[in-house]
């Protein structure tokens, strides 16, 4: 298990983690919470051994295997099914230990690996590694392709999939979701409840958390506190601890006024100055309790926007691609003011690719797309956060946007984003990309747009901050257009969903628990399709290694037939010499033979029983070596 004991860290001279003292017991599954920036991640590299504790103990199994989501992935030549099997080193080490063998024809050697191999599940390796891109998203063409192909998305998602290729003892992922569209976000939450070693998590997807994780670790406030039970669970828990802590600090309060109004009467009376002193006394020993905090750093909502046209937008047939690819064919949708539409959908069936021609960014290939007059947009995807200026602070690009405005009125708005301070005045360079979302978010809220268009808006945002949007959307007036992971998000501010598939962009007659089922039934027909493949790859993979043994058990049974006459021929030879020693002995002590006055048949019995016990000495030593040398070769 892991054990901390009051352990303090550190980074620089801020201290995150105070007096952490707590179990993780193995098989748990661990969400850690807490706002950005409050050390969850640095907890991530003390247990890698990347920091190291400025106080207390940390204990955990040295045998265990610890896997992580690698931050960086070169651009590499490596396929990306090599790429994610590289994720099982133990797997690794045992291929290139058996080439080795097989090359110096070590026939003992190569049983033992394919022993080895056998009981990790080797012989299945490429089918698990198949399983798990499948699962985040690759398409079987992928497999083949090297991973400088990829986006830098998609990188991550590689990343991801060696993680859990790994057969670890305790799994690291931080934030794993944040690059991950919503099919793949379910398919990995099923995957991680399953998981047999120890989890530990950092999410701020509520869904996610309540369905794979078991216990609740939330950081807040430089202290680390265990829940048992999913997230909602740890809501409720919580809330109601900073109840009772509210009205003992609240208690507390009143206990306080009334020690310091008898102190303020009576300090300067000499007959109550001793009573005085001991309640000053009574004072400086009291462990005051903070106050209960449960708002939100965050307070913003959308302007209302302008009147907004009938309809905004209207596709007629339109086909969406991109040079030759045809992503999707004759879409025909009209959005009206007030519609609040999510886009569901597998894994590049295009649903990003409709968001950027609503946008404006991409063109119909076929068909038309046309604009209401008085349209304004307010456009939302993660790469428009490379746009922001990182020489410049949030006041300067606000400042730019509405140079007209007064500077403060920029500076209360921007506070309600937790820009505040010398936060508002700093170059966001150095900013951290959930801080950079919340700035590009503030920038596309003051436009008062009456048509949102959102692609994975949450992505790097905490828990509060998800909180603040979600509500905020829910209250906006205009109309929306919504690509998203975070499942709560959805169901909060979507009325209608819009299912992007199979080339076509169709109304879907259901809420997410139904687009769900929808998937579950398609990966099912799809594994259908894809079963008879594997299950000749499977087939073949045990046939060659039946081959193999096959090989191996002839190799050895040609070493060991020539030792084990031998052998045989070294017994049968022992047992007559031995039997002709005996007799020798029993004559060599007759008195007798003594008596006799022979001495040369004295002499001859010596020198057979010093013939006998060298031979009897060289075979026993000569049975030995063959003895150890079929005990190497085993049982066949």
């Amino acid at each position: 298990m892991i054990q901390f004991r009051n352990l303090a860290l550190a980074r620089g001279t801020r201290r995150l983690i105070e007096g952490l003292s707590l179990q993780i017991h193995p098989g748990w599954r661990v969400g850690v919470t807490g706002a950005n920036g409050t050390g969850k991640s640095s907890l991530f590299a003390l247990l890698r051994g990347e920091l190291h504790q400025d106080a207390g103990d940390l204990e955990m199994p040295a045998s265990w295997v610890i896997a992580h989501v690698a931050q960086e992935t070169p651009a590499l030549a490596t396929s990306a099914l090599d790429y994610v099997l590289d994720g099982d080193a133990e797997l690794r080490y045992i291929q290139q230990e058996l080439t080795a063998a097989e090359e110096a024809h070590d026939g003992h050697r190569v049983g033992e690996l394919h022993a080895r191999l056998q009981e990790i599940d080797g012989y299945a390796a490429q089918a698990r590694a198949s399983i798990l891109l499948h699962g985040l998203g690759f398409a079987d063409s992928d497999f083949t392709r090297p991973v400088s192909d990829f986006s830098g998305g998609w990188r991550m998602r590689l990343n991801l999939a060696q993680a859990l290729m790994c057969r670890s003892d305790l799994l690291l992922l931080d934030e794993p979701t944040n690059h991950l569209d919503l099919d793949a976000v379910v398919w990995l939450e099923r995957w991680l409840a399953a998981y047999r070693g120890t989890l530990l998590l950092i999410s701020h997807d509520r869904d996610f958390l309540d369905a794979c994780v078991t216990h609740i670790a939330h950081l807040d406030r430089q202290r680390l506190t265990l829940y048992a039970g999913n997230y909602s669970a740890f809501e409720d828990q919580h809330a109601a601890q900073l109840a009772q802590q509210q009205a003992m600090y609240e208690k507390q309060q009143r206990q306080i006024a009334h020690l310091h109004s008898y102190i303020d009467r009576f300090r300067a009376k000499a007959t109550k100055a001793r009573q005085a002193q001991s309640r000053i006394k009574a004072l400086d020993r009291m462990e005051h309790i903070a106050a209960a905090h449960v708002d939100t750093p965050f307070d913003f909502s959308f302007l209302a926007p302008e009147r907004a046209p009938d309809p905004l937008i209207t596709l007629h047939d339109a086909v969406i691609g991109y040079g030759e690819r045809r992503v999707i064919d004759g879409l025909s949708l009209t959005l009206r003011p007030g519609a609040r539409l999510g886009l569901l959908g597998p894994n590049g069936a295009g649903k990003s690719t409709l968001i950027k021609l609503l946008a404006g960014e991409l063109g119909a290939q076929e068909g038309q797309a046309l604009s209401g007059k008085g349209l304004t947009i307010g456009y939302f995807a993660q790469h428009q956060l490379e746009q922001l200026r990182p020489d410049e602070s949030p006041i300067q690009h606000l400042q730019r946007q509405e140079p007209t405005t007064r500077e403060q009125d920029l500076r209360d708005y921007i506070g309600g984003f937790d820009f505040r301070g010398p936060m508002a005045d700093a170059a966001i360079g150095p900013f951290s990309g959930g801080e950079k979302s919340r700035l590009a978010l503030a920038l596309l809220i003051r436009q008062r747009p009456n048509l949102l268009l959102l692609d994975e808006p949450t992505n790097h945002l905490d828990l509060d901050m998800r909180h603040a949007l979600t509500v905020a959307l829910a209250e906006y007036e205009g109309s929306m257009v919504l690509v998203s992971h975070d499942r709560a998000l959805l169901r909060t501010v979507c009325n209608d969903f819009l299912l992007v598939a199979d080339g076509k962009a169709e109304p879907f007659d259901g809420d997410l628990d139904d687009y769900l089922v929808w998937l579950d039934a398609r990966r099912s027909k799809q594994a259908d399709a894809a079963g008879d493949t594997q299950a000749a790859q499977d087939k073949a993979a045990r046939q060659q290694a039946r081959a193999d043994a096959a090989a191996d058990r002839q190799a050895r049974l040609a070493r060991r037939r020539p030792l084990a006459k031998e052998i045989e021929q070294i017994e049968k030879k022992l047992a007559g010499w031995q039997g002709e020693k005996k007799l020798l002995d029993a004559r060599l002590s007759d008195p007798t033979l003594y008596a006799n006055g022979d001495s040369a048949q004295l002499q001859t019995f010596l020198k057979r029983q010093a013939e006998l016990t060298n031979a009897i000495d060289e075979a026993e030593m000569r049975w030995l070596e063959v003895q150890a040398e079929l005990e190497e070769i085993g049982d066949i």
